[in-house]
């Protein structure tokens, strides 16, 4: 009886494919995986914005007059940069108490503006009216202005703002 070996010949040519195709791989991972993760990386970044605008020195704010104070907040989404404005009017009720009501109408986020004659603040959009306390008049808003939180530190006010 005679036995057989199953012995498996790899010429030159297949050893040399073999050798190649796995150097080649091993050569595209090390190489493409941080290519890969230079590029989704921002997309997986998940920004949120917690920051204390400086809005000025207290005595810019006039006692019991809402005054509008602007301010434009630059971020980047991935590669891609925005800029997003916001307007904040501020109500200085007294020495210690500092209001400070988002511009953006809790409708339909049109812009409001404060009418001195009418105390109010109006939205153009709806006819919604708002009053100086933020509260809701008369109109279709389902709640009062939002409000911001404030703080003073060395004679100057600071607005915070959180998105996220």
């Amino acid at each position: 009886m005679s036995k057989k070996t199953s012995a498996t010949h790899i010429d030159r040519r297949g050893f040399v494919k073999i050798v190649i195709t796995f150097l080649g791989t091993i050569m595209g991972v090390v190489i493409g995986l941080p290519g890969i993760s230079y590029f989704i990386s921002p997309a997986l970044k998940a920004e949120k914005k917690d920051d204390w605008i400086p809005a000025g020195e207290l005595e810019s704010y006039p006692l019991g007059t809402p005054t509008l104070f602007n301010f434009t907040q630059t971020k980047m989404n991935g590669w891609e940069r925005s800029s997003q404005s916001y307007g904040v009017y501020v109500l200085r009720e007294d020495e210690k108490k500092i209001t400070a009501f988002s511009n953006v109408c809790t409708h339909l986020s049109c812009r409001v503006s404060w009418k001195e004659d009418e105390k109010a603040y109006l939205c153009p959009c709806h006819d919604a009216a708002f009053d100086i306390q933020g509260e809701v008049i008369h109109g279709p808003p389902p709640h009062p202005l939002d409000e911001y939180q404030t703080k003073i530190e060395d004679g100057t006010l600071y607005i915070h703002l959180q998105e996220g």
